[in-house]
C-alpha cells in the first residue's frame, strides 16, 4: 500500500451549548460526555463559561473587567478512506479541538490552538484490546511488539496530508492530565502563561505512545493552577506558539480536567515540589457539572472492539505492511 492509497477528510462542528454528538463520534470524548442526558445543555453552558473565565484570567492585561475574550471551540473530525472505498466507508480516525479567540474589544476572531483534546478509536484498540490481551498472555512486563506503530504512523501521515495543511498552519498540541503513576519535580523554569515547569525522569507508556506520533512532552503548572498539565507537542512548545494560543489550550483542557479529574485539578492544595498525583486524594472540590467516569472506562473497551471489527480486521495486513515501510 502506498501513501496515495490514503485519503483524509476533515469535518468541523461547533462545540457550543447546542452541540449534539454525531453518530460516529467516540462517546468517551470529553465533549461528547458532557452533551448527553437531561443536564446536557446546562453542562455545556457551564463548561464554556469556565473556559472563558480561565482564559480571561490568563490573558489579564488590558482586560480590567475580565470579560474581554470568549473562546469558540470546534470539534475537528478526521476520517480515513483506504484505496477505492466509498466516501461513506471512511473510518473515523481521530477527533481534536480547534480554538478561536473572540476579542470583544477589537471585534476580531483569532485562531488559537489546534489539538487540545485527543480522541482516537485506534488508541482505544491499542490500550483497551491489545494491551490487556498482551498482559493476559505474558504478564505485566513490557509492551506488545510494535505497540503504537500503526497509530503513530497514521497520525504523522495525517499531519503531512493536504487536508490538514490546507486548514492549519501549525502542528497540534495535545494537553492531557499528568499520570498518577509518576512523580513530577518542580524546576526553576517559569513561563508567563504556561507557568512553572515540572520534569519527570520516567518515560511512561503514554509518553512512548505519543513519541511514536512524533510528539514529545513537557509539564507545566499554569498560574493559579493546582497541578501540572502534560503538553504533547511536535516542535518548540514555547517558541512556536503565541501566548494567546497557549492560553486557549490551558483554559480549555484545564476546565475538562477539573470536571473529569477533580482529585488532581480541583484539589484544595497546590502541587508540592515533588508531586505525585492521586485519584484517591479526598481534599478537592466538585464542579456542578454531571459526568459518569465509570461509564467512560467501560465504553473505551467497546470502542476499541469497534475499531478492531471495522478497521483492523478488514485492513490489518495491508496496514501492517504500510506501517512497516514507514521506517525504511
Amino acid at each position: 500500500m502506498t501513501n496515495s492509497g490514503f485519503t483524509f477528510t476533515i469535518s468541523s462542528i461547533a462545540f457550543d451549548e447546542d452541540y449534539r454528538p454525531a453518530d460516529n463520534t467516540r462517546i468517551t470524548t470529553n465533549f461528547a460526555n458532557l452533551a448527553r442526558g437531561e443536564s446536557r445543555q446546562e453542562n455545556l453552558r457551564k463548561t464554556l463559561a469556565m473556559i472563558d473565565h480561565r482564559f480571561n484570567a490568563l490573558m489579564h492585561w488590558d482586560n480590567p473587567a475580565g470579560d474581554r475574550y470568549t473562546v469558540a471551540l470546534s470539534i475537528i473530525s478526521a476520517a480515513l478512506r483506504i484505496g477505492a472505498e466509498a466516501a461513506d466507508d471512511a473510518f473515523p480516525l481521530i477527533e481534536i479541538l480547534h480554538t478561536q479567540v473572540v476579542d470583544r474589544q477589537k471585534g476580531t476572531r483569532t485562531d488559537g490552538m489546534v489539538g487540545n483534546n485527543f480522541s482516537s478509536y485506534i488508541r482505544d484498540y491499542d490500550f483497551s484490546v491489545v494491551m490487556p490481551e498482551h498482559i493476559r498472555r505474558h504478564g505485566a512486563s513490557g509492551l506488545p511488539e510494535h505497540f503504537g506503530d500503526l497509530h503513530g504512523n497514521l497520525f504523522k501521515h495525517f499531519l503531512q496530508s493536504r487536508a490538514y495543511r490546507d486548514q492549519f498552519t501549525k502542528p497540534p498540541v495535545i494537553c492531557l492530565s499528568v499520570s498518577s503513576k509518576q512523580v513530577y519535580h518542580r524546576t526553576a523554569n517559569a513561563h508567563p502563561i504556561l507557568g512553572v515547569e515540572y520534569r519527570n525522569d520516567d518515560f511512561s507508556a503514554t509518553d512512548g505512545y505519543f513519541a511514536k506520533m512524533g510528539m514529545k512532552v513537557r509539564y507545566f503548572m499554569p498560574p493559579h493552577s493546582v497541578a501540572p498539565l502534560a503538553f504533547y507537542h511536535v516542535g518548540d512548545l514555547v517558541g512556536d506558539y503565541t501566548n494567546l494560543e497557549l492560553a486557549s489550550t490551558i483554559s480549555t483542557m484545564e476546565t475538562f480536567q477539573k470536571i473529569y479529574r477533580p482529585e488532581i485539578y480541583n484539589a484544595n492544595s497546590v502541587a508540592a515540589e515533588h508531586y505525585r498525583p492521586s485519584l484517591n486524594y479526598q481534599d478537592y472540590s466538585l464542579t456542578r457539572i454531571v459526568y459518569d467516569r465509570e461509564e467512560r472506562s467501560r465504553l473505551a473497551v467497546e470502542q476499541g472492539r469497534f475499531a478492531e471489527e471495522q478497521f483492523i480486521k478488514p485492513h490489518g495486513a495491508a496496514l501492517a505492511r504500510w506501517s512497516a515501510s514507514c521506517g525504511l
